[in-house]
């Protein structure tokens, strides 16, 4: 019997045309963080007559944080974090903009993070208008808006070196985050690792919540951040060692007891017997911080490297907009420099121009929009800054050290494009290990090939440096190295979450095509009586077409 047809146009009863999931809200503008940018942003853009919603995945649930997400927190959370209620006022009170926004008539969501962001486009043109994916602790939901701006921040690059699994070697900005945040950070004496002025301020502000900072680590041979920083940190006791990197943090399964630095050349090699042992029990990552711009990457804005931004960042125009011109950015994931970092009103500006930008676009009548902040000349050659702080810490490190710690990925294995150890196979031929190494290196190619940058924190401790080893194996800028790509879900979900997504009776009709069933490579009138795995009655006849 012949598959259903009309005038030889056959219809797929597995595809997803004219099957959009429900809908459960919408909204006029979306604001993602509640930061200084998103904040301002929300204030603009109240009272217009629009329906505003701002968003913030904190207080973010312990399971998260536990999986380095969004930030890398190192198993420092104290037990605060663990009373919800409590880290919402405290989080309220850091942030009484919050209360002021409530008022204003924004639609404000704490502890709700955005998972994904779907525009109209070719792989998604079954979705009308643009959607958000939500989250919060219970449920994953779906969101129609006009316009979205993005404040989502940044966080720190990761650098592996020997014991940086251990517990208490975390990211200096998710320390800020503990303590000023959530005022739940579990540290006494930190060792920071790298010295821009954004790693200074955070650090002087873990200083005024008690936090000891014992000694600054930096490989170049000069501090690069703010002098006023690093004098304010030396006079509260902190020690100062350049052209130094760290060998090792020592310690057991509750986390760093103390660390070993060692002097380095030029070349990131190891310099004479010499080594300082430092007693600590945290490591502060402050090597380089990042736009964190996963979300606005996998909606499919354009991104490109921009030293003066701190990496890769979105492409935008003077008012803030990407690509995607109903996608705007605000704050660090718009980029991250020294005076942004000093001065929180640069970042306020960007959240005014961008909300002035989507306010304009939904035809409400803007008398002035702000010109966009110029960021500052870099302090140093960024690129090469992080080539050699990989090259001394990772590549030279006395062991083998994993840099992706999900997958348990050593530098060797990614520069070998080495596949899983537990797969026990190695390219036979030589010429083909050559070439996946040098010709065009992807972090995408790695990431298939050896899994790095795919375990549940999603590469964001490893992806920096698994494009800077492909870069320093390849002989190729890490400027002209791409980043391993994000897709959606870009927070980790959990199956009940999943689960509170609806679905239209015409999806759960032919649920069997959209899992690893037999049917699902092949055209469905090929299909016709084969049995799947889930035992759906044998057809004997083609499924019939649902339009």
């Amino acid at each position: 019997m012949k598959p259903p047809h009309t005038h030889n146009v056959y219809y797929d009863p597995a595809s997803v045309a004219g099957k959009a999931p429900p809908i459960n809200d919408e909204t006029d503008i979306l604001i993602v963080g509640a930061g200084p940018a998103g904040l301002a942003a929300a204030l603009t853009a109240a009272g217009q007559g629009l329906r505003v919603t701002l968003v913030d995945e904190n207080p973010v649930p312990l399971e998260t944080m536990g999986e380095e997400v969004p930030l890398h927190f190192g198993g420092r959370m104290g037990a605060a974090v663990g009373n919800r209620n409590s880290v919402l006022q405290t989080l309220l009170d850091v942030r009484p903009e919050i209360a002021e926004a409530l008022d204003a008539g924004v639609d404000v969501r704490l502890g709700t993070a955005a998972w994904g962001l779907f525009a109209q486009q070719r792989t998604t043109a079954w979705i009308e208008g643009a959607i958000a994916g939500l989250a919060d602790e219970q449920n994953a939901y779906l969101l129609r808006f006009k316009q979205v701006i993005v404040a989502a921040g940044r966080r720190d690059m990761g650098l592996a070196f020997d014991g940086w699994h251990r517990p208490g070697v975390m990211g200096v900005s998710a320390a800020q985050r503990l303590a000023t945040v959530y005022e739940a950070l579990d540290c006494q004496r930190a060792v920071l690792i790298g010295s821009d002025t954004q790693a200074l301020a955070s650090a002087h502000a873990l200083v005024g919540k008690g936090v000891q900072i014992v000694a600054i680590i930096e490989q170049a041979g000069r501090v690069s951040g703010d002098p006023a920083l690093l004098n304010l940190l030396i006079e509260q006791g902190a020690q100062v060692l350049t052209g130094h990197v760290i060998r090792e943090a020592a310690g057991d399964a509750f986390g760093v007891k103390r660390i070993t630095a060692v002097a380095v050349d030029t070349a990131g090699r190891p310099v004479g017997r010499a080594l300082i042992d430092i007693d600590c029990d945290t490591v502060l990552l402050g090597v380089a911080a990042i736009p964190a711009i996963e979300l606005i990457e996998a909606a499919g804005c354009t991104t490109s490297f921009q030293a003066d931004r701190g990496g890769h960042v979105a492409d935008t125009d003077a008012a803030q907009r990407t690509s995607l011109p109903f996608i705007l950015t605000a704050g660090d994931c718009a980029g991250v420099w020294a005076s942004k970092s000093l001065d929180d009103s640069i970042a306020r500006r960007e959240g005014r121009i961008a909300a002035r930008t989507a306010l304009a676009a939904l035809g409400v009548e803007i008398a002035r929009i702000e010109l966009a902040p110029t960021p500052d000349e870099p302090a140093c050659d960024i690129t090469a800054h992080r080539t050699a702080w990989v090259r001394a810490s990772t590549v030279h490190a006395q062991n083998e050290p994993f840099v992706c710690l999900c997958e348990e990925v050593t530098a060797n294995e990614i520069l070998g494009q080495q596949p899983p150890r537990y797969l026990d196979w190695t390219p036979a031929d030589p010429a083909l290990k050559n070439g996946l190494q040098n010709d065009s290196p992807h972090p995408d190619v790695t990431k298939r090939l050896t899994r790095a940058c795919m375990g549940p924190c999603q590469g964001r401790r490893c992806r920096e440096q698994v494009a800077t080893l492909l870069g320093i194996g390849a002989d190729v800028s890490v400027e002209n190295i791409a980043l391993a790509s994000f897709r959606p879900p870009v927070r980790p979900l959990s199956l009940q979450q999943i689960g509170q997504i609806e679905e239209t009776p015409q999806m759960r009709n032919r649920w069997d095509a959209w899992f690893d069933m037999p049917s699902q490579w092949t055209p469905f009138w090929l299909c016709t009586g084969q049995q799947t795995v889930a035992r759906h009655p044998q057809q004997t006849t083609p499924p019939h077409s649902e339009g």
